[in-house]
């Protein structure tokens, strides 16, 4: 993958407001903000068409809270 991949986020929060986001480095965990915390997703192997073309699908595995 090149700088400025993207990736397709499968499952967490019905609410999240991006489904296609950036992924800088490309690796094997996703961290998005999000409500007081961090929303985590991991590589799946797995690639799904998109509009913006075939993309790496994460699949959400946990939340953290942000520390206060």
């Amino acid at each position: 993958m090149s700088i400025g991949a993207k990736a397709v986020l499968e499952g967490g929060p019905q609410d999240l407001p991006e489904r296609i986001v950036p992924i800088t480095p490309p690796g094997y965990e996703l961290k998005i903000q999000f409500k007081g915390g961090y929303e985590h997703f991991k590589t799946t192997g797995r690639e799904q068409d998109t509009p913006e073309g075939r993309l790496p699908v994460y699949a959400w595995s946990d939340r953290t809270e942000i520390a206060e």
